[in-house]
């Protein structure tokens, strides 16, 4: 077992040279009560101070010294200086990917739209559709498949103006409309946001 680096009385004692040297990177309001120092191996001493910047609740300054050996007070060398957050700081949430921060809801729907287009494509393609199937049925005529043999044996596609209505008509689900929903309010918010950005842009220029 590696045995504890004995804290240095001259680095220890430095408190003030810690501390001028966070004022290099921090307003000296902002450097707050000072909390001890801790050995990080021979002749290396680390000063920790409490933070008082705004935003950085909980975080604590330090700056670490560390001299040669025989080396006196007035010929200490800072090694380094920042501030790292503490066990109360308020820190950003983690990152999470994009697939992730989809909601149930939002999977369903997207899956359900997909099954939609592959059916109605399909329907496109020459397939009678469920909803002439139905008409169809109630009216026992024969469901026609859209194509019609010409004079000289060759086949042509009628007109599929409303069987490709019915298609549209039957992609338009309550799981797309709740999407387009979805949509529309996103970007309603994002013109407000823009223009509350540029109101204070035109007042400024008043």
């Amino acid at each position: 077992m590696a045995r504890k680096p004995k804290l240095d009385t001259i680095l220890a004692d430095a408190v003030d040279v810690a501390r001028n040297a966070l004022t290099e990177i921090a307003v000296d309001t902002e450097i707050g009560e000072y909390l001890g120092a801790t050995s990080e191996g021979e002749r290396l001493v680390t000063h920790r101070f409490v933070s008082q910047k705004k935003g950085y609740r909980g975080w604590t300054w330090f700056a670490t010294l560390a001299r040669v050996p025989r080396a006196k007070a007035k010929d200490l060398t800072v090694c380094e200086a920042g501030i790292v957050a503490g066990e109360d700081a308020l820190l950003a949430p983690a990152w999470l990917p994009w697939a992730d921060r989809l909601a149930k809801e939002e999977i369903e729907a997207a899956e359900a739209d997909s099954a939609t287009d592959e059916s109605g494509q399909g329907s496109l393609d020459g397939q009678p559709s469920a909803s002439t199937e139905k008409n169809s049925a109630a009216t026992n005529e024969p469901v026609e498949s859209g194509f019609e043999e010409s004079a000289d044996g060759a086949t042509q596609q009628e007109s599929t103006a409303p069987a490709e209505a019915n298609v549209v008509e039957s992609i338009k689900t309550p799981a797309r409309r709740q999407v387009r929903r979805r949509r529309t309010a996103q970007r309603t918010a994002a013109r407000r946001r823009a223009a509350q950005r540029s109101r204070p842009r035109k007042d400024n220029l008043d």
